[in-house]
C-alpha cells in the first residue's frame, strides 16, 4: 500500500506484516495464553499438573507457534480469549531476493529520513543526539513488590490482603496455590448459575465464565485456616508421602482450598497439599485447623 504524504516529494511505502508461527510472543499474548488454559482448567480438559505444567510453559514462551502448541488439543470456543490465525511465513523467490533487498533499504534510508524530519533539527538525519525520547522527563520508577513465593506465610497472607483490596473480602468457591501463582474461582454476581475464574500472577488478570456446580461449587471463607500450620504441612508433604524433597519436580507442589462437604461443619474448608516427582506422587488431605484427615501415596 502507497500512503502519499502533504508533500509531493515524499513517498511512504507501508509492508503489511503477518503474524507466523516464529512471531515473536508479546506479553499480551502469553496472557492470552493463560486464560484459555486457566478455561481449560474450569472445564475440567485439563487437570491441576497439566495445567501447572502448560502456565508455566506459556509464561516463558518466545513465539507465537510456542503458545499455540499449548492449546492446539483444547475445546476453546468458551474460552474468554482466542489466539490469532498463523499464517505460514511469506518467502521471496530465489529470484527476487535482490530485490527484496532493496526494498528493505529503501525503507530504512526513508524511516531515517522520515523521523529527521519530524523530529530532528540538526544538519544530518543520521545524528540521533537530540532524541526527544533522550530528554528527561522527571517521572521517578515505579517498583512493584507484589507476593510471588505464595507457598509462604508471608505469601498466603500477602495474596489474601491482595484478594480483600480486589474483591472487598475472600470469599470464593476454590483456591489453587502454585508457588508463584494461584487459580481463583468465585461467584458471578450477574448471574448465580456461574462462576468466575482468576488467574493469579503479582495480581488478579481478568476471568474467565464458566457453568456453576451446584454440589461443588459453595460459598466460603478462603482464608479460614490455620496459615502457619498450613505452611509446615505443605513443606514436609514430600517426607510425609513417601518422597525425597531432592526429586521433588519444580512448580509440581501445590496447596488447593475448597469447601468440606461435611454436611454437620457447614462453611468449613478443605485442604490438600499435593506434590509429585519421577518417582511417584501423593497428597495430605487437612481440616482448616491442621487436623488431617487423610495421606495418600503412590510411590513407584
Amino acid at each position: 500500500m502507497v500512503c502519499a504524504d502533504s508533500n509531493p516529494t515524499l513517498t511512504i511505502i507501508v509492508v503489511a506484516t503477518r503474524q507466523t508461527a516464529g512471531t515473536r510472543a508479546k506479553d499480551s499474548d502469553r496472557n492470552d495464553t493463560c486464560k484459555i488454559l486457566d478455561s481449560a482448567l474450569s472445564e475440567g480438559q485439563l487437570s491441576m499438573t497439566e495445567h501447572g505444567e502448560r502456565v508455566k510453559a506459556a509464561t516463558t514462551a518466545t513465539t507465537l507457534g510456542e503458545l499455540q502448541s499449548l492449546v492446539d488439543d483444547l475445546q476453546n470456543s468458551n474460552a474468554p480469549v482466542q489466539l490469532p490465525d498463523l499464517k505460514k511465513p511469506s518467502r521471496i523467490g530465489r529470484g527476487n531476493w535482490k530485490f527484496g533487498l532493496a526494498v528493505s533499504a529503501v525503507l530504512v534510508v526513508l524511516g531515517i529520513a522520515i523521523g529527521w524530519g519530524l523530529y530532528g533539527n540538526t544538519s544530518s538525519p543520521l545524528s540521533f543526539q537530540t532524541d526527544p525520547g533522550a530528554k528527561s522527563d522527571g517521572i521517578p520508577a515505579k517498583v512493584l513488590t507484589p507476593p510471588k513465593q505464595l507457598q509462604s506465610l508471608g505469601g498466603l497472607n500477602g495474596l489474601f490482603e491482595q484478594m480483600k483490596q480486589r474483591f472487598g473480602d475472600t470469599m470464593g468457591y476454590s483456591l489453587t496455590i502454585y508457588p508463584d501463582y494461584a487459580v481463583l474461582s468465585r461467584a458471578d454476581p450477574t448471574d448465580d448459575r456461574r462462576k468466575l475464574s482468576y488467574s493469579y500472577r503479582g495480581g488478579f488478570d481478568d476471568p474467565s465464565t464458566s457453568a456453576k456446580d451446584a454440589e461443588r461449587d459453595v460459598l466460603v471463607d478462603l482464608a479460614a485456616f490455620d496459615v502457619k500450620t498450613a505452611v509446615g504441612i505443605l513443606r514436609g508433604a514430600p517426607e510425609t508421602v513417601g518422597l525425597q524433597q531432592k526429586d521433588v519436580k519444580a512448580g509440581s507442589t501445590y496447596l488447593s482450598i475448597d469447601p468440606a462437604r461435611d454436611p454437620l461443619t457447614p462453611g468449613a474448608l478443605e485442604l490438600r497439599a499435593s506434590v509429585s516427582s519421577d518417582f511417584g506422587s501423593g497428597s495430605i488431605t487437612f481440616a482448616g485447623d491442621g487436623t488431617i484427615k487423610r495421606i495418600d501415596t503412590a510411590v513407584d
